[in-house]
């Protein structure tokens, strides 16, 4: 498919009902970035996929929960498999432990994205590493909703650097840095346990953070910023 049919291929068809639930999430304020720690609400996410092609791949799960008031909030967690016309390889169902019956018999795709959508309200976003599960959440909400996503992100793989410099040469991934907290993950890739374990991590970082004077969500994207920086020109 060129840029020419890509230009002008027709938006996806979604039902009256799901629309006005798309437009309603759409018109709700946005969060206030700038609002303190001990009074915000930040929903960490995770996902999984049919691949790490960012292209070609398709969203498989996504897996979320919830810090407010500087805690997890266990009792708010949010799951879903969207379900898959064409099951993922028998490779990558060993990565994410979900099986053909169980992608075959997911949640419509649409609906699933709109719970996801209910789920998040307009609290700001939390990953680690945020350009892999940006870029796919925000291709299936313009392939399924015909939504263009657009929503604060921050990157806890930039953010724990520039809290903790002297540990940026050792730690890079997830489980390295859960590691030097002695955060468990109670199943690994699956896309809830790894929002678990980022949201930990996040609770590690609000009180380094505040040390250095930062107190919002706003505060820890300049910090991420900044170290953006650093790695780009180190």
């Amino acid at each position: 498919m060129n840029w020419l049919t890509r230009l002008f291929r027709p938006g996806p068809q979604v039902a009256v009902e799901q629309a006005q639930r798309r437009d309603a999430w759409l018109r709700a304020h946005a969060s206030d970035l700038g609002t303190a720690f001990e009074r915000a609400r930040y929903v960490v996410v995770d996902v999984e996929t049919t691949g790490l092609d960012l292209i070609h791949d398709r969203l498989i799960a996504i897996g979320a929960c919830v810090v407010e008031g500087g805690r997890v909030t266990l009792a708010e967690s949010f799951e879903i498999v969207l379900r898959q016309d064409r099951v993922s390889s028998k490779d990558n169902i060993l990565i994410h432990g979900i099986g053909g019956e169980a992608q075959r018999e997911g949640v419509e795709p649409v609906e699933a994205l709109l719970r996801f959508l209910a789920f998040l309200g307009k609290a700001p976003l939390v990953a680690f590493h945020v350009t892999f599960d940006q870029t796919m959440i925000r291709k299936a909400m313009r392939d399924y909703l015909g939504l263009d996503f657009k929503h604060p992100w921050l990157d806890l793989a930039y953010v724990m650097p520039a809290l903790l410099p002297e540990q940026a040469r050792r730690y890079r991934a997830l489980d390295e840095w859960s590691g030097h907290f002695r955060i468990g993950n109670f199943a690994r890739h699956s896309a809830l346990a790894d929002a678990l374990a980022t949201a930990q991590l996040l609770l590690c970082a609000l009180p380094l953070a505040q040390v250095r004077h930062s107190a919002s969500y706003k505060d820890l994207q300049a910090l991420e910023k900044a170290q953006r920086w650093v790695s780009w020109s180190g």
